[in-house]
């Protein structure tokens, strides 16, 4: 067990943070058996630079279909845009290897703005549709590709909620977006894990037929990862939901119980990867950061015991 998963909108936007040397570095301090590969479409909106690297998004960029014409994204087919991806595929030893990109729905609402989305969903569906097939379009292809090199999972993220209930209808979410993800499910021939923050609760059924193998972060106070674990646990593993207030307020002693009481409720028949419920975000305190990865190793031995 142990996933540090993907960043979501706060992270470096396309390109990757670390080498995979030094991913593999990093795993192995936080006690991950895993490593991470980003490879995402540039989002087109306001960027602001903020503590510690951060990047944060502002005003979308392309707002109007006369604005359409900015969305220029790398072409999927052309053999540079993978290198950096065949060079983690090629050197990641022992660790599973995860592709993380955006599916489509997130950069959308992004470049758009979320004002302009919103009023789209109403006024102005086929400029929307438009910009949700870039997309998707282009992370068809690139999935397509990932999924011939040697990657072990696939993460796309996606955010698509806020912490009550979802930025969209579930009618929207079944008439626009489930038949492009439906396409792009076509071309995943790996265990493919769908992220988003937030309550996503009313979408897990669409989710669900996607043949989706995970589900990520199961946000504390958003979603009840006891109750999808008694709905879902036999086709779904479940990444996540250590409470990020714990990981940046608590003491590595509250991390621990929190991972422990985890294990214990949501471990058993397996199904279950221990993660923070968000990102491990800049102001998570480190030393709680390397508490969740030992608490994992100490509760997440079969049989589970206290």
């Amino acid at each position: 067990m142990g996933w540090e998963g993907p960043a979501g909108a706060n992270a470096a936007e396309e390109r990757n943070l670390y080498t995979v040397d030094e991913m593999k570095a990093l795993a192995g301090v936080l006690k991950l058996d895993n490593i991470t590969c980003a490879l995402r479409a540039p989002v087109y909106a306001e960027k602001h630079a903020g503590k510690d690297g951060r990047l944060f998004y502002g005003e979308g960029m392309v707002r109007t279909e006369a604005e359409l014409a900015r969305l220029e994204l790398p072409d999927p087919h052309d053999d540079a845009l993978y290198a950096e991806a065949e060079q983690f595929a090629a050197n990641k030893g022992d660790y599973a290897l995860c592709l993380s990109t955006r599916a489509g729905v997130f950069p959308t609402m992004l470049s758009m703005g979320i004002e302009a989305f919103s009023v789209a969903l109403s006024e102005d569906r086929p400029f929307l549709e438009a910009v949700l097939d870039r997309y998707f379009d282009w992370s068809t292809a690139v999935v397509e590709r990932i999924c011939s090199m040697g990657f072990d999972v696939l993460v796309t993220t996606d955010d698509m909620a806020f912490k009550t209930g979802p930025f969209f209808s579930p009618k929207v979410m079944h008439e626009v977006v489930m038949p492009r993800y439906r396409r792009l499910a076509e071309k995943v021939t790996m265990p493919w894990v769908i992220h988003s923050d937030g309550n996503v609760a009313p979408f897990l059924d669409d989710l669900l037929t996607l043949g989706i193998a995970g589900l990520n972060p199961i946000e504390e106070g958003a979603m009840d990862i006891r109750a999808i674990k008694r709905q879902h646990g036999g086709r779904l593993c479940l990444i996540g939901n250590v409470d990020l207030n714990i990981l940046s307020r608590g003491t590595p002693a509250d991390v621990e119980e929190e991972v422990r009481r985890l294990v214990l409720d949501v471990g058993p028949g397996g199904g279950y990867i221990v993660a923070s419920g968000n990102s491990l975000a800049s102001y998570v305190r480190p030393e709680n950061a390397l508490a969740m990865g030992e608490a994992t190793r100490k509760y997440g031995c079969y049989p589970l015991r206290a």
